[in-house]
């Protein structure tokens, strides 16, 4: 087991094991994700009505690991839309999320509720950005008086157009006039998209609430493009202290659905705990070293 003085509060996104996110099949996984280290387990997005959200609670309960839920909105449910209707539907599925998030023993709510997941068809309208930063502020102040912290995923421009940087994540949080909306970066998709990645941690600290680590591949985070550790370090050195998670995606592991929706056509590992053993080392590794190397690390290093 590990207490705060072993290192970051770290999560396992459960999406890299072979198992259906229900009490019963995740219970000995959460357990052994405990006697790794892990603290915490992300679930995928649910559908609130066909989820048992009582027999989570009790698998997350006993094995001492603490939830974090996801969110994502259907077509029709868009908040960014100038439809009146179909922000009102995405408001109503947002409320939903928190709802079971609550159910669940979550405090806090990962995911993508500014849009709709999918490659945009076109450049985004900077007033769907207003709308949305409003509807999810108000849903970030709501979910906050209940306990859960909401926090919105920036992804890469083939999976989202709305918010692809930092720089627009802040601006988002801005526009959302919310005090209670967090940033989730994730190195996968800043990879794509950001030109100084330890530098875009830094933009979005003061409102960051979840730091992801993925690599370009989507396997083991020690191979890949993304120096992972470096910029674990450099969030560290700056302050940041936060929680975060390891993210991997292997099709041979994954509902092909999901593997689809995720483009996530091939299988860079098939021993989902053995990746989340070697991805608790080297955080914690990083962790322990960050004070050998620069707040920022220079693009060189980056690279490396």
């Amino acid at each position: 087991m590990s207490s705060a003085a072993d290192g970051p509060d770290l999560a396992f996104h459960t999406a890299a094991l072979p198992v259906a996110p229900e009490g019963d099949a995740l219970a000995p996984v959460l357990l052994r994700l405990r006697e790794i280290g892990y603290r915490r387990a992300v679930l995928p997005p649910l559908v609130p009505a066909d989820t048992d959200a009582a027999s989570l609670r009790t698998a997350f309960e006993r094995a001492d690991l603490a939830p974090i839920a996801m969110v994502g909105l259907a077509p029709g449910q868009d908040v960014s839309s100038d439809d009146d209707d179909e922000r009102a539907a995405g408001r109503a599925a947002l409320l939903a999320a928190v709802d079971l998030a609550v159910a669940v023993g979550a405090d806090q709510l990962n995911g993508v509720p500014y849009g709709l997941f999918g490659k945009p068809a076109a450049a985004p309208d900077p007033a769907a950005f207003e709308r949305s930063a409003r509807v999810v502020g108000e849903v970030a102040d709501l979910a906050a008086g209940r306990g859960v912290q909401l926090t919105f995923e920036v992804l890469n421009r083939y999976e989202e157009g709305l918010v692809n940087t930092a720089a627009q994540a802040v601006r988002y949080v801005e526009a959302s006039g919310s005090d209670h909306l967090g940033i989730h970066l994730d190195t996968f998709h800043m990879g794509i998209e950001e030109a100084d990645l330890p530098g875009a941690v830094l933009t979005a600290l003061p409102h960051l609430r979840y730091l992801e680590l993925g690599q370009s591949g989507r396997g083991d985070l020690g191979t890949g493009a993304v120096d992972v550790a470096g910029v674990l370090r450099s969030a560290l050195a700056g302050g940041y202290t936060g929680r975060v998670g390891v993210e991997a995606f292997s099709r041979a592991l994954m509902p092909g659905a999901v593997a689809d929706a995720l483009a996530i056509w091939r299988s860079p590992y098939d021993d989902g705990l053995g990746l989340a053993e070697r991805a608790f080392q080297l955080v914690h590794h990083a962790a322990s070293t960050r004070q050998l190397h620069p707040a920022v690390p220079t693009q060189q290093e980056v690279r490396r």
